[in-house]
């Protein structure tokens, strides 16, 4: 079984402006494309991304403008020789959507879940990554450890109102390196 790191997008990876639909406003953070080279080089873990997408729903980007982001993330972190191996996304939202639509929908762990059973995951050895609430719930739900990367510091307080609580706060991707590498080394893996 191979284990994996599944990342949030938009404000974990790349600077969120708000339903990214232009690819030529991505901007990874500081660090991200060469920590998940070591990630998946030194570390041998598999990378997701698993995403809301609900601008898609709400008519706001298109299923296309999504996918060209994501290219243009892979695009850049080629540049530095490393990747995504694959993004997942839900694209609905439960007040345009049916809800068996927004199944998918984070904080459900049904996209990890999914990811799992198709590259043949073990999620004891795994972790989920995110800059929000559902993002930590999802990998919760998933049975996943859990990262908080709060790059914006003004928002360190939140973690008072998350109910489940995340394994680990990091403020920049090469904290988030160095957890792995002390779980890793735990025996754990």
């Amino acid at each position: 079984m191979n284990k994996a790191i599944f990342f949030d997008r938009d404000g974990t990876l790349n600077i969120d402006p708000g339903y990214l639909g232009d690819p030529d406003k991505v901007e990874l953070y500081p660090n991200v494309p060469e920590v998940i080279f070591k990630l998946k080089n030194k570390l041998g873990f598999k990378i997701f991304v698993v995403s809301n997408q609900s601008g898609i729903t709400r008519g706001l980007i298109t299923k296309e403008q999504v996918d060209a982001v994501n290219d243009k993330i892979n695009c850049l972190l080629k540049e530095k020789n490393t990747s995504i191996d694959d993004f997942f996304y839900c694209p609905y939202h439960p007040d345009f959507d049916d809800i068996d639509k927004c199944k998918c929908r984070k904080p459900s762990p049904e996209l990890v879940l999914f990811a799992a059973k198709k590259y043949d995951i073990n999620l004891n050895k795994s972790f989920f990554i995110g800059d929000k609430e559902v993002d930590i719930e999802c990998g919760n739900n998933a049975g996943l450890k859990t990262v908080l990367i709060n790059h914006n510091t003004n928002e360190r307080f939140e973690l008072k109102n998350i109910s489940k609580t995340p394994t680990f706060v990091a403020y920049d991707f090469n904290e988030i390196y160095n957890f792995i590498v002390t779980e890793c080394n735990g025996g754990n893996f």
